[in-house]
C-alpha cells in the first residue's frame, strides 16, 4: 500500500476524525514485518539526509501534531531519531516565552525553519496557535480565525525558498490515550511525563478534535500535505511515517554535488604522499599497490 496515497488530506475536503479509524492497521502487515520494513527505511532515510546535507539545496520541516500521548516522541525517537544529528534539529514549541509572545506569532516558528541541506522536526509547530489558543480561548475567535490562512501563507513562502514540508497528525483514540497515561503510571522511568494538565485537557477532547478538524481540513496544500496517521498501534505508525518520510525525499531527485577539485589530480597526489609514507617507514609499495594508486 502507498500509505502517502491512502492518508493524505486532499487540498479543500473535509477531516472528520470520528470516521477514521485509528486502530487501523494495514491487513497485509503485523508487527514483526513492520519492524524489518521500518528498518529498511530507517537506513534509506540516513542515506537520502547525507544526500540532502550534500546537495545543500532544499531543506525539509517535518511537522508532528496530536493530542497528549499521541506518539510525537516516539515518533522522532524509532524513526527521525536515525538521521545523523549533525543535519537534524528538533524544535518543541510550547507557551511562548515573554520575548515570544511580544510577537506576532509566527516569529518564534520562522526562526526555527531549517536552512538548506537540513531537517528541521517540529514536536508541536505554529498549529498550536489555532489549538490550543482556540480552545482555551487565549485569543478571540476573529484572531484565531484569520491564522489559517497567515499559516497557508508562510508554508507557501517557505516551499517556495525550497523547503519541503510534511504533516503528520497522529491519530489516537481518547480509550488510547488513557491506556497510555496508565503505562506512564505503571512505569517509574515514565513518571517525568506524566502532567495534570493530562486528564484537565481530556475534558477538551471533543473541542480539540473540532479544532484539529477545521486545521487538517483549511491548512493541506499541495505543497505542504497534511497526513492523518492511525496510531493506535505504534508500529504501523512508524512504518506509515518512514515510508511517507523516504518516498518525499526520494521524489526530489536529488543528486551529489560535481566536485571543486581535479579528482585525478588529487589521487596523484595522495599516491606520491603513499609512497613518501612507505619510504619513511622502510616499506615498498608492490606493483598493484601503485596502479591501484593512480587508477
Amino acid at each position: 500500500m502507498k500509505y502517502s496515497d491512502r492518508f493524505r488530506v486532499i487540498p479543500g475536503s473535509t477531516v472528520r476524525l470520528d470516521k477514521i479509524d485509528a486502530a487501523f492497521k494495514d491487513k497485509d502487515k503485523d508487527q514483526a514485518s513492520a519492524l524489518d520494513e521500518v528498518e529498511r527505511y530507517t537506513k534509506r532515510l540516513r542515506e537520502l539526509q547525507y544526500l540532502l546535507y550534500a546537495e545543500g539545496k532544499r531543506s525539509l520541516l517535518i511537522i508532528l501534531q496530536a493530542m497528549d500521548a499521541g506518539g510525537k516522541d516516539g515518533t522522532i525517537n524509532h524513526v527521525l531519531g536515525n538521521m545523523n544529528p549533525q543535519g537534524v534539529k528538533v524544535y518543541g514549541f510550547k507557551v511562548p516565552s515573554a520575548e515570544e509572545a511580544a510577537h506576532d506569532f509566527l516569529w518564534r516558528i520562522h526562526k526555527a525553519a531549517p536552512q538548506r541541506g537540513q531537517v528541521a522536526i517540529f514536536n508541536r509547530s505554529h498549529y498550536e496557535d489555532v489549538l490550543v489558543s482556540r480552545v482555551h480561548g487565549f485569543v478571540p475567535k476573529k484572531v484565531w480565525s484569520k491564522r489559517y490562512d497567515l499559516i497557508n501563507d508562510f508554508e507557501k513562502s517557505l516551499a517556495d525558498s525550497g523547503t519541503h514540508i510534511i504533516k503528520f497528525y497522529l491519530h489516537i483514540s481518547e480509550e488510547e490515550q488513557l491506556r497510555r497515561f496508565k503505562k506512564r503510571l505503571d512505569d517509574p522511568a515514565r513518571h517525568w511525563k506524566i502532567s495534570e494538565s493530562d486528564y484537565e485537557e481530556r475534558k477538551y477532547w471533543d473541542d480539540y478534535t473540532e479544532a484539529f478538524q477545521d486545521a487538517l481540513s483549511r491548512c493541506s496544500t499541495g505543497h505542504a500535505p497534511w497526513f492523518v496517521i492511525p496510531a493506535n498501534h505504534k508500529w504501523f505508525r512508524n512504518l506509515v511515517v518512514s515510508q511517507i518520510v523516504v518516498e518525499t525525499l526520494e521524489s526530489l531527485k536529488m543528486e551529489f554535488p560535481k566536485p571543486t577539485v581535479d579528482i585525478r589530480e588529487v589521487k596523484e597526489k595522495y599516491h606520491k604522499a603513499e609512497e613518501e609514507e612507505a619510504v619513511k617507514n622502510g616499506k615498498k609499495l608492490k606493483g598493484k599497490d601503485r596502479k591501484k594508486g593512480r587508477k
